[in-house]
């Protein structure tokens, strides 16, 4: 074995040009392979994260068959009144044009109430949030996140100035800060967001009524989410003639599943597009060892003619095989893993980090060596076959 792993060796430092040639393949799709399968799971990390850190007390409400009695902003209030509920807050959401002089832009308008701030965790810069008087009143005020006062009004202290929202006059009375801190923002990241009283969103919406469809329920302090899930689920029963099909109950883990669950889908998705260039490589890798077996026939005559048994032969051509796809693997992890810390640094600003898989490159190694294996074993064979007489007459 040490004879045939030197051998090997030889043959490949003996045709450098050849041989790096025939390894690209591979090391193009261990690249792939490593490379593509650490991004996805870098970013699953950073979502999961991400939603995991707004903490699992937060419910999600949406009511599919209000069977004839709507959900109220009324109703919502009494059902707070639940020892095991925290606080209740309705949530509608409608595209807008916000304008702010000459400057005008796409902006997300929520419709809520005063209990949202807390529901959702988010944290104010300046100024205040939703009063339940803006509601009962149906007063045009709205809260701005960051974002809209840098790049819409052109100042963060802009609290008392007036934008329009859908050419209707609101008044801004608080800057939220961006720092992902809610549901919301995890996935608005960046984007145009104010937040005006949900009755206020019914008057400026065709899309949005009274009727509410959609809120987010926490549980009480000294609660947990399970009673407090259990609390608005036996409200909703009550109010939905116990059709358990008319609304659904989820918390922050059946997104977090489902998180989950897409990203690895894809991971495997992308891993076997990966797979398929390793297998290109393997073929490439054939080809070559066929040439090398016709270009040594001679030698193979006179190894035979000596006492070299089919055997030897066989492991010579076969380890030279996995000799080259080892290597090219080699030189792919370790340009995969100069990539990704290029990658992390890029990424920094968006908090994402991307690590070497250890679990990926086991797979990419056993990979390439099975590539090896399998593609190397025809022409390692044919070369074993061969009559030492056939062999020493060859003139090619």
């Amino acid at each position: 074995m040490t004879q045939a792993l030197k051998m090997a060796l030889k043959s490949i430092t003996g045709n450098k040009l050849r041989a790096f040639l025939t390894m690209l393949g591979i090391i193009i799709g261990v690249m792939a392979l490593v490379v593509l399968v650490s991004l996805v799971s870098g970013t699953t990390n950073t979502v999961t994260d991400a939603v995991s850190s707004l903490g699992s007390s937060l419910l999600t409400v949406t009511v599919s068959d209000d069977k004839g009695s709507p959900v109220k902003l009324s109703t919502l209030t009494q059902w707070a009144e639940d020892e095991d509920i925290g606080a209740i807050a309705p949530e509608a959401s409608q595209s807008s044009t916000v304008k702010y002089g000459s400057t005008s832009d796409s902006i997300t308008v929520y419709g809520t109430t005063a209990s949202y701030y807390n529901v959702e965790g988010l944290n104010l810069l300046l100024g205040r949030f939703l009063k339940t008087s803006d509601v009962d009143n149906n007063t045009y005020v709205c809260v701005i996140n960051e974002t809209v006062a840098t790049d819409i009004v052109g100042y963060l202290d802009c609290v008392g100035e007036e934008i329009s929202l859908d050419g209707m006059k609101f008044t801004i009375v608080g800057v939220l800060e961006d720092d992902d801190s809610s549901l919301t923002s995890v996935f608005s990241s960046g984007s145009l967001v104010a937040y005006i009283p949900y009755s206020t969103l019914t008057r400026l919406s065709s899309s949005v009524t009274s009727d509410i469809t959609s809120f987010y329920v926490s549980a009480a302090d000294g609660s947990d989410t399970d009673a407090a899930e259990s609390a608005i689920t036996a409200l909703l029963l009550e109010r939905f003639e116990e059709d358990e099909d008319a609304f659904t109950v989820s918390d922050q883990s059946v997104l977090e599943d489902t998180v989950s669950s897409i990203t690895s889908m894809l991971a495997v998705l992308l891993g076997g597009i990966a797979g398929i260039s390793l297998l290109v490589g393997g073929i490439g890798i054939m080809n070559i060892m066929l040439v090398t077996v016709t270009e040594r026939t001679r030698e193979i005559g006179i190894r035979k003619g000596i006492g070299a048994s089919r055997g030897v032969i066989l492991r010579q051509f076969l380890m030279e095989a996995v000799v080259i796809c080892m290597i090219g693997c080699a030189i792919g992890i370790f340009l995969s893993w100069l990539i990704l810390q290029i990658a992390s640094v890029v990424a920094s600003g968006l908090s994402l980090s991307f690590q070497l898989q250890g679990t990926v490159v086991l797979v990419a190694v056993v990979f390439c060596f099975l590539i090896g294996v399998i593609f190397g074993l025809y022409p390692a064979n044919k070369a074993a076959k061969m009559k030492p007489i056939d062999a020493l007459h060859y003139g090619g």
